[in-house]
């Protein structure tokens, strides 16, 4: 035995094998010792391999489902190997002391799950891969609880961000690739090769040509299918459901870097859960897969302004009529995720209700679509999804007539084919039954014939249908004519057979299993007859997903008095008493109004300094416009009166950072990492949120830092940006930058109490009111008084210099500066160039060193 374990654990590699002995899946080894841990299981041991005892331990197979999850969610990948046949079938072929055969049939991993129990039921679940070619780079990934499956073209710059837009739970790339880091499970080059790639995708689909699909680069087909054969890999050979790729590029979207994603907290908050985060607070979805569509658009908010406006009309529609939305909201809610049930039929491990939730998902989403036909001025986008909740009458129909009304998980007990469907079926079923109520008359004569009022006729899995009576009636049993056969003898009864028992038996038993059989028989066709709509049935599975996002919108814009957003081709950003939605959920459950405020940027007003004291307002109101831009852009009403802005191209973020001691960067290094990413990709569409830039460094660096980058957005990036310090010097550039404003956060000193008023008004701040935030913070007042004397000491100094920005106004702007550089350079080359070296005398060679020296200086 332990030499077929060791075969199947190398085929395993780096997985925890989970071999099946009888009602136990058996792990050996380290196997054994990491399971142990990671389950707190009891680890014990059994025989011995070159000399040493063998640890192991075991699950049983009835509950594995649930140890599965936490290993998975521990990191872990585990290989099921299965028995492929009985031990009757083993000693049949080889001999009584036949090993059963056993085979991988499965490699369970944190990309590829389907079973219901392992799953986030509201939250997508890709598997990703990582393909080069041709000096390009793609993504393609497949979500397969559900079939979808995305090609994204993507350059290496913006890999990262794509990767983080999806949220993985895996990423494969092939071993020795430049991308190998960002993956989580490397796997042979030869699965990653475009030409293999492209014939792959051909076979699966059943195509001559993909160009039906779209255009595919060679790096798009290297990760296409090096995503395929890695599927193929972890289902042994039986590829889950895969619809037809979907070819996304990177600029249909608004691009969002990880560092973004994870300061706006998007779709995760920054402690990793989902509550806190903007999702959170905007879904209203009343199902599993409205909640991961609403996911993805937030994550990946939209650039085609006529795509956009098709979903801002689904959710005005539901937003005008709150009758029609709650009554279709209710409908939904009723309605099982069919978007998954095909998928885990698809994959080999559907069941009797999952046919039952294709049922009667099909059948409420077919009556759905006839009351949305009848609907007066349906947008153009709910009339183009109601002819896909249609068109599965016959399967329908079927699944109605052949299956129970609540069909069990189980299949192997039967009970799941409705009665009146299969006449053969209900007359074994009738002869089972029949022969139930037989055996019990039976074991009513046998008392009165043998005067055994104890005697029972009972069942085991050893002896079937058999006799029994307390050991003292035995005897009279035992007799040769009493038509009774001695079988078994345990303490305190006794157990017999007789030939009409047998032959009734034999009867029950037969129609038994003739009707189970004839059960598997039927789901085996109903299951293929499923398969053969699984790409309508997904259609549908996302009509219904898209009409509940647009519901649960406008519910949301509904409660909390949101607004549709206008969007415009042309660079502006005008917001009319902005909020923040969660930090409103937040204030609102503990009975406090969030205080709105105004965002006004255009082509001549596109940069705001914004000043005050910290827990102002400054972050927040930041945040809350750069969530405006992806809630707008991703198809939903607003939390503001009024919103009217330019299409965002680039969305960026640089509002607090953390060390990356993995990486060896300090808060600083990552705050200027960042800022850099900024300065190098935004565009004149481009949204930008900063956050006190160069606060983490000196005084004098950070002040630097921050005037050189408000310029650097101004003159060349010229894109719409928000930009809060506590540098009060940098309200200077408002006299030279012509495009920047200057606003503050409201605060008050009240009886010696700083009263925060969070509101956004023009103008700089009158001070920093840093003290006052000390205060409220609780520093003892000791250190509070000997900070003013600092402080007075400070300002008495800057007062005599000029400041730390002292001389500063004399500078000249950005590119002016960048040309006097060179300029200066240029005359020192040219001074240089005149000279003849050798010519010169030592009195002249020094009257030249003066001479450079005065450019130098100059």
């Amino acid at each position: 035995m332990m030499q077929q374990y060791l075969v199947l654990k190398a085929e395993a590699e780096d997985c925890l094998l989970f071999y099946r002995m009888g009602d136990f899946f058996e792990l050996f080894f380290d196997d054994a010792k990491v399971a142990s841990a990671v389950l707190d299981i009891a680890l014990t041991a059994r025989g011995s391999h070159d000399g040493d005892r063998i640890p192991m331990c075991g699950v049983p197979v009835h509950s594995s489902t649930a140890y599965l999850e936490r290993l998975i969610k521990a990191g872990h990948r585990v290989a099921i190997a299965e028995q492929t046949e009985s031990p009757e079938e083993a000693k049949k072929a080889r001999g009584s002391k036949a090993l059963v055969n056993r085979a991988i049939v499965r490699v369970v991993t944190a990309g590829t799950l389907t079973e219901e129990a392992l799953l986030d039921a509201r939250a997508a679940n890709w598997c990703a891969a990582i393909g080069e070619a041709g000096g390009g780079v793609a993504i393609a990934a497949a979500d397969v609880s559900t079939g979808r499956f995305e090609v994204i073209e993507c350059d290496a710059a913006s890999l990262g961000a794509e990767l983080a837009r999806l949220n993985p739970a895996e990423v494969v790339a092939a071993e020795g690739s430049s991308q190998a880091l960002a993956a989580s499970v490397e796997r042979p080059k030869a699965g990653f090769d475009s030409a293999k790639g492209e014939e792959g995708l051909k076979a699966l689909f059943g195509v001559a040509t993909l160009d039906g699909f779209g255009s595919f680069s060679r790096a798009a087909l290297s990760a296409a299918g090096g995503l395929v054969a890695y599927l193929d890999h972890t289902a042994k050979g039986s590829l889950p459901f895969l619809r037809p790729p979907r070819v996304r590029h990177s600029g249909a979207t608004m691009a969002i870097d990880a560092a973004t994603r994870e300061s706006l907290e998007l779709t995760v908050s920054q402690a990793g859960t989902r509550k806190g985060s903007l999702l959170d607070a905007v879904d209203r979805t009343v199902t599993g897969a409205g909640a991961r569509l609403l996911g993805q658009d937030i994550a990946a908010p939209l650039m085609d302004r006529a795509a956009i406006d098709a979903r801002l009309e689904c959710v005005r529609f539901f937003h005008d009529d709150a009758k029609l939305r709650e009554g279709l909201r209710g409908s939904l809610r009723t309605l099982p995720d069919i978007g998954r049930a095909i998928g885990r039929i698809a994959a080999g491990r559907g069941s009797p209700r999952d046919l039952g939730q294709l049922r009667d998902g099909l059948d409420a989403a077919w009556m759905l679509g006839d009351r949305i036909d009848k609907l007066a001025d349906a947008p153009e986008l709910l009339e183009r999804l109601a002819p896909r909740l249609r068109g599965h009458g016959s399967l329908i129909d079927l699944l109605k007539r052949a299956l129970v009304p609540e069909p069990p998980i189980d299949a192997d007990k039967g009970g799941y084919i409705a009665e009146g469907f299969d006449a053969a079926l209900d007359d074994l079923r009738v002869t089972g039954a029949g022969g139930r109520k037989s055996i019990a008359a039976l074991e009513a004569r046998y008392r009165d014939e043998t005067k055994t009022p104890a005697l029972k006729i009972r069942h085991n899995n050893v002896l079937g249908y058999h006799i029994e009576v307390p050991a003292k009636h035995g005897d009279a049993l035992m007799k040769p004519e009493s038509g009774f056969t001695h079988r078994q003898t345990l303490a305190g009864v006794v157990r017999f057979n007789a030939p009409e028992l047998h032959e009734l038996a034999l009867r029950v038993g037969q129609a038994g299993a003739h009707s189970l059989a004839a059960e598997a028989a039927h789901l085996e066709e109903l299951t293929e007859t499923a398969l053969a709509s699984r790409e309508p049935i997904a259609a549908t599975a996302d009509a219904l997903a898209r009409i509940d996002v647009a519901a649960g919108l406008a519910e949301r814009a509904a409660e909390g008095g949101w607004a549709r957003p206008s969007l415009v081709e042309h660079p502006c950003f005008e917001i009319v008493g902005g909020r923040h939605p969660v930090v409103e959920d937040a204030l609102a459950k503990r009975g406090e109004r969030f205080v709105a405020n105004d965002c006004g940027l255009s082509e001549s007003n596109r940069l705001w300094l914004v000043t005050g004291p910290n827990m102002g307002g400054k972050s927040t109101f930041l945040r809350q416009n750069a969530l405006i831009a992806v809630l707008a852009q991703a198809g939903s009403y607003v939390p503001a009166t009024s919103a009217k802005l330019g299409l965002v191209d680039r969305l960026f973020s640089r509002v607090g950072a953390s060390d990356n001691l993995a990486r060896g960067r300090s808060t600083f290094m990552v705050e200027m990492v960042e800022t850099a990413a900024i300065l190098a990709a935004a565009t004149p569409r481009s949204f930008v949120i900063l956050d006190e830039v160069g606060r983490g460094t000196s005084t004098y660096d950070g002040l630097a830092i921050a005037w050189a980058v408000v310029e650097a957005i101004h003159e060349d990036n010229r894109c719409r940006c928000l930009f809060a310090t506590h540098y009060h010097e940098l309200t200077r550039l408002a006299e030279r930058c012509d495009a920047l404003s200057l606003h503050h956060v409201r605060a008050r000193e009240w009886k010696g109490d700083l009263v925060l008023l969070h509101e956004v008004s023009e103008g700089p701040a009158d001070r920093s009111y840093g003290l006052a935030v000390a205060r409220l913070a609780g520093l003892p007042p000791a250190t509070i008084a000997r900070a003013k004397s600092v402080l007075a000491k400070l300002e008495a100094g800057r007062a005599k210099t000029g400041g730390i920005a002292a001389g500063l106004d004399d500078l000249p702007l950005f590119a002016a500066a960048q040309e006097a550089e060179v300029e200066a350079v240029d005359a020192l080359r040219a001074e240089l160039a005149t000279l003849d070296i050798d010519a010169l005398s030592p009195r002249d060679a020094l009257d030249a060193l003066y001479r450079l020296k005065s450019l130098s200086d100059g």
